[in-house]
């Protein structure tokens, strides 16, 4: 009878040993994870804080983290000096439209890349996948001397025409979400009497909405920051994007010490984006798990 006693108790003293040492590398990972996150939230909390303080409190040891009243005076200043609307009017107009069309363009081409067979199909996309290769500087003067030729410098042109096409870094994304699509969906459609754009547009397009979602936020992302191209092709104040008044502001303000003043207009240039994430925060996550299943 004792052997059989021992033979039933432990079995579930090992599981009892194994649910307490999962139960302790949980709290390690949490705990990890808690402090990772907190010294990657505090430049944002620092940021906003420094907003609504006064000159002493930001240099004053130990630091501030709280102000003692949140006067919101520079967020009043920003918009008298310098064109802090036109910035965002400017940078809006760009991101929109590349993004928008851009996104319609890069699906389309994926899907052509992805499912459908027409001549050096291969050899084209290799192609593109060849031109991420060359960094932006190698092609940044010869794309100036070509617009400054068709009279296209100093207006938001330079900055949307070409993301209009599409972009490369979206079409490998999506073309690689589409090979787990079987094609015999495409030939039932196409049986049906469905023509290609009616497959995009009914079929394809619902399928990697979750990813299109994603990669849409990461190009806004990359557009709105921009700071080289607009710099290279913006001289007039009222045609600067958001991210060149902010450098301005930067380099007129820093040396007055106003730095409330310039976090103050990154609060506002970061609005944006926060706005965008959280109306496609359902996408995003939908698409990590879909990527998280399909790995």
């Amino acid at each position: 009878m004792e052997a059989v006693v021992e033979k039933k108790t432990e079995p579930t003293v090992k599981y009892k040993s194994l649910k307490q040492t999962e139960r302790i590398t949980n709290i390690i990972i949490f705990v990890v994870l808690t402090i990772g996150a907190i010294f990657m939230i505090a430049p944002l909390i620092w940021m906003v804080a420094t907003s609504f303080k006064n000159i002493q409190e930001v240099y004053a040891l130990p630091p501030v983290w709280i102000p003692e009243s949140f006067d919101p005076i520079k967020y009043k200043e920003i918009w008298e000096k310098g064109p802090l609307l036109s910035g965002i009017k400017n940078s809006l107009i760009i991101a929109l439209s590349v993004t928008v069309i851009g996104t319609f363009t890069s699906a389309l081409a994926a899907f052509a890349f992805g499912k459908l067979n027409f001549p050096f199909k291969n050899q084209l996309f290799l192609l593109l996948l060849t031109a991420m290769m060359i960094p932006y500087p190698v092609v940044m003067i010869p794309q100036f001397m070509i617009f400054t030729q068709i009279g296209w410098v100093d207006t938001l042109l330079p900055l949307i025409v070409p993301g209009l096409f599409g972009n490369i870094m979206m079409i490998f994304f999506l073309r690689q979400y589409l090979t787990s699509i079987p094609n015999s969906v495409i030939e039932a459609a196409k049986i049906d009497g469905c023509s290609y754009f009616k497959i995009f547009y009914r079929i394809i397009f619902p399928l990697v909405r979750p990813a299109v979602a994603a990669q849409l936020i990461l190009w806004f992302m990359a557009i709105w920051n921009d700071y080289l191209a607009p710099i290279l092709y913006l001289n007039s104040p009222e045609k600067q994007t958001l991210q060149i008044v902010i450098a301005n502001f930067n380099a007129t303000y820093a040396i007055q010490s106003d730095f409330p003043l310039i976090m103050a207009a990154s609060v506002v240039s970061l609005l944006p984006m926060l706005i965008v994430f959280i109306v496609f925060q359902k996408q995003i996550i939908e698409s990590v798990a879909i990527s998280g299943v399909k790995g």
